[in-house]
């Protein structure tokens, strides 16, 4: 039984499950407006997901020929139900690089240039295709062949519900990923951006340079606003401030322990490096991680020394096709 949250007036959280997901769901908001109302994000292009979404518009009453949607980021637990949610008559709301990598016409080249990278890291043949072939950010993503979409960014805003939206563009998690600022009542939907008790995933994109700096940069930026309320995508919220301290002075220690491995053993692959460091994950080695697992720890260790990298700390070679980064 779906049972949606009035989290204040005229905004609603429907939760929306990820099946063996450790996101566990997602936080759909959706705001109602006396002509036009609001949805934000969707979840998975799955079953369970399709289910309680349905439900949850279904209790509010919701007509989407009268709702528009709004997709924070690009990755499917938030746009895969996209095509099937919205209306002919809605509009749905996205920055630019992000869509690309949800359209068919350029999505596959992303991805194509995202496995290409990957490939270099020394991730084994076997176990980059098993993840591509089952990564859940594929096999749920929206339709590719659904194309109307309408660009969101920086400066941007929306009115529903006698609220007023402003888009703040925040890479990092993702190339385009959008945050959104109420000011009047100072609250922000934080989308992946700043979640409260897990640690939003950073890692290299192909369209993106220096994905962690600009994540540090995003985090930096909106912590000069005045938000009294945050409503993040997954799980639940708190201190806005605070939680983007303990967010910065994570990555500080990560690029430490990064850089400390790169400086003791010279010349490892990113795999290796990605070994070494410190996960909180429940398995007892590198060994005996999940695949998926390894895959989203060794992008996150590329967005760590691409970061280094940019700061001079590290330098990239590239031999017989693979990566290894030296001290400088």
């Amino acid at each position: 039984m779906i049972v949606t949250r009035e989290v204040m007036e005229h905004i609603y959280r429907i939760p929306v499950p990820l099946p063996n997901n450790p996101l566990r769901e997602l936080n759909c908001y959706l705001i109602r407006g006396r002509e036009r109302s609001l949805l934000i994000d969707t979840g998975f292009r799955q079953e369970a997901c399709r289910q309680a979404l349905f439900a949850g518009l279904q209790e509010l009453g919701v007509r989407m020929e009268d709702t528009d949607v709004l997709l924070t980021h690009l990755h499917s637990d938030h746009t895969g139900l996209l095509p099937e949610v919205a209306s002919p008559e809605s509009r749905v709301y996205i920055d630019d690089l992000d869509r690309d990598w949800i359209v068919g016409r350029t999505r596959f080249e992303l991805e194509r240039q995202e496995d290409g990278r990957f490939a270099m890291t020394g991730i084994p043949a076997d176990m980059l295709k098993v993840v591509s072939d089952t990564h859940p950010g594929r096999r749920f993503a929206p339709d590719p062949d659904f194309d109307r979409y309408t660009h969101l960014s920086t400066g941007d805003t929306l009115e529903v519900g006698g609220y007023r939206l402003q888009a703040i563009q925040t890479p990092g998690h993702t190339p385009s990923h959008l945050c959104l600022w109420m000011e009047e009542q100072q609250t922000m939907f934080t989308g992946d951006h700043v979640l409260f008790d897990i640690t939003p995933n950073i890692t290299r994109w192909p369209n993106l340079e220096n994905a962690l700096g600009r994540y540090l940069e995003s985090l930096k930026k909106v912590r000069a606003y005045p938000v009294k309320t945050a409503l993040p995508a997954h799980r639940a919220t708190g201190d806005f401030h605070a939680r983007i301290d303990a967010l910065l002075a994570h990555h500080e220690y990560r690029l430490g322990e990064c850089l400390k491995v790169v400086r003791e053993e010279p010349g490892l692959l990113p795999y290796d490096i990605a070994g070494r460091m410190t996960w909180r994950i429940r398995a007892k080695n590198w060994d005996d991680f999940p695949i998926a697992q390894k895959w989203f720890a060794v992008g996150e260790c590329l967005s760590h020394l691409d970061y280094l990298r940019a700061e001079g700390c590290v330098r990239e070679e590239v031999s017989d096709g693979l990566l290894r980064y030296y001290p400088v």
